[in-house]
């Protein structure tokens, strides 16, 4: 959701190792919130129905049918490092009629096969935080974006301030590795939390997201600042 070695955390052999329960997991650990952050996550593309949409850490497909269902002539193509998860997402597509709007291949955010300005907008949903060069990943997100398109970034973060963010806090600590590893079987979901907790603060995401070549134009903290919808376009050359 990055190097396919088996011992390495955030790797696509971790995810390889989750595929099977992912995508029950994580309506389970985010109580059905997930979708609607990634219909947030569409909808802040802008789409037309042309328009030509790569997604970035796809897994299993989640927010590319969720694009693709936004708008109906939109196409999608998915990337993820985990070819197991991309197996549970080619399912998916042939049970909903979606396999020949939305393309699934194996790949890495940090060096993508695509042209200059190939798409009308990228979008990644939990994955940036895997990426070891989150830099070189978001350069590539705005070289291959056509000017004035959308980057859509949505991540989980470490909730701050109030009793709601302590108690969102809690979950995120203690309710999501435990349940995470009871249902899994596996240990993964304890790397989540220690992701989220090593995940940047928003503001300097942003300003992350500007010094590679992406000019934030909205950071929108969603269910008590869980998670984050970031919204940029690539920076033009003067």
């Amino acid at each position: 959701m990055t190097r396919a070695e088996t011992t390495l955390e955030g790797s696509g052999a971790m995810f390889d190792a989750i595929a099977a329960r992912y995508d029950l997991l994580n309506r389970l650990l985010s109580f059905g919130i997930d979708q609607r952050w990634r219909k947030l996550t569409a909808r802040s593309l802008e789409l037309t129905d042309s328009s030509r949409i790569l997604d970035l850490a796809t897994g299993t497909g989640d927010l590319a049918i969720r694009v693709a269902r936004h708008a109906p002539g939109v196409s999608v193509v998915g990337i993820d490092p985990s070819e197991r998860m991309l197996e549970v997402g080619q399912r998916k597509l042939e049970r909903l009629g979606l396999e020949g709007r939305i393309k699934l291949e194996v790949g890495d955010a940090q060096r993508l096969p695509f042209a200059d300005r190939s798409f009308d907008g990228v979008c990644i949903a939990f994955g940036i935080r895997n990426v070891p060069d989150r830099s070189r990943a978001l350069a590539e997100m705005a070289r291959v974006t056509r000017p004035g398109g959308r980057i859509a970034i949505l991540e989980l973060s470490e909730p701050r301030g109030n009793v709601l963010g302590a108690l969102a806090r809690f979950h995120v600590h203690t309710v999501v590795p435990w349940l995470g590893s009871v249902l899994s079987g596996s240990r993964e979901y304890r790397y989540l939390q220690r992701s989220i907790a090593a995940f940047p603060p928003a503001e300097t995401f942003a300003e992350q997201m500007r010094s590679s070549g992406v000019a934030p134009l909205a950071v929108r903290p969603l269910t008590f600042g869980v998670c984050h919808l970031y919204v940029g376009t690539p920076t033009t050359s003067e």
